[in-house]
């Protein structure tokens, strides 16, 4: 009886021991094996240092054509004739006399054409926007599309703006007030007084002193020029008051000299004439390029008239009859 009591007690201890050696390898493992070392970190090669920024070139603009009489100054300096090809800055100003036209280019993204009698001043100019300031006169701008360039034309005398980032729009102004703008290709946004209109191509908008912009209209295809003459084709007087009325924001040169228009477009200039004949030219262009042109005939004669000679005799009285 004592040797199968003796088997079930040794069996549990065999199984215990049995249970140690095999959990022998798993403690090794667990406490007393090192890990292998982890991998080296991946080489990271540092990147090349960057090429150095070229230096932006300073925008820049030039004098592409000159024709006639064309002349420039720096801030409140003299005036002085120019030539194609010049360079032209912030502060500068242009301006063209009768007969004269001007073309001013930013490389190919921006070109302004100057009609005679009109002054710019270039107010601020970078690779993005060029700014402008029209003191008097008729200007074209052209933005080429897509090359992110904003122009905006201001006009003196007015806080009209025109502003495109790609489009081609002319702007009028006769100094006072009277500011228009007529848009060929892409669209312009045009405000003044607290109010913005969308001028698109062949459409144009007027401001008027005092006031915002005016609705969008197509541009007019044909252009009114009234001029009053005098009634008689020959006077007596070397000087002539030259009168009539346009569309308002038309650009009038009476005789060679550019005269302003008020807000309803009514003109008025003297011109000078000479003893003889004479031929008197009124041309009007609107802010859309139409053109209209009227032209008068006058002599004058400032001599005086022939001398009467007078007998005396005439004025007696004659002797009465019978004495």
């Amino acid at each position: 009886m004592d040797a199968p009591r003796s088997r079930r007690r040794s069996t549990p201890f065999l199984l215990g021991l049995i249970a140690i050696l095999a959990a022998l390898p798993l403690g090794y493992f667990l406490f007393l094996h090192e890990p292998p070392a982890p991998p080296p970190p991946p080489v990271v090669e540092a990147p090349p240092p960057p090429a150095p920024e070229e230096p932006k070139r300073p925008a820049e603009l030039k004098l592409e054509e000159v024709s006639g009489t064309v002349e420039v100054r720096s801030g409140e300096g003299q005036w002085r004739a120019v030539k194609a090809g010049e360079a032209l800055r912030p502060s500068d100003s242009v301006r063209t006399q009768h007969g004269s036209y001007a073309v001013v280019i930013n490389g190919e993204a921006v070109e302004v054409r100057m009609d005679a009698g009109s002054e710019l001043t270039i107010e601020e100019l970078t690779q993005s926007v060029s700014r402008f300031l029209l003191r008097n006169g008729r200007t074209t701008t052209r933005v080429r599309p897509g090359v992110r360039q904003s122009v905006e034309v201001r006009a003196a005398g007015s806080d009209a703006v025109a502003r495109t980032e790609g489009g081609t729009f002319a702007m009028s102004n006769n100094g006072a007030g009277t500011v228009a703008v007529a848009t060929s290709e892409g669209e312009v946004t045009f405000l003044g007084r607290g109010k913005v209109v969308i001028v698109r191509a062949g459409q144009q908008s007027v401001v008027l002193p005092g006031r915002g912009p005016s609705e969008p209209t197509p541009i007019p295809s044909s252009l009114l020029l009234k001029v009053t003459w005098p009634a008689r084709s020959t006077v007596s007087k070397r000087q002539l008051v030259v009168s009539g009325q346009t569309e308002p924001g038309a650009h009038v040169d009476v005789a060679g000299e550019m005269v302003p228009t008020d807000e309803q477009g009514r003109f008025s200039r003297p011109v000078a004439l000479q003893e003889g004949r004479n031929t008197v030219q009124v041309q009007a262009v609107s802010v859309g390029g139409l053109r209209q042109q009227e032209q008068h005939e006058l002599t004058v004669d400032t001599r005086p008239p022939d001398k009467v000679i007078v007998d005396p005799g005439m004025w007696n009285d004659p002797a009465p009859q019978g004495q």
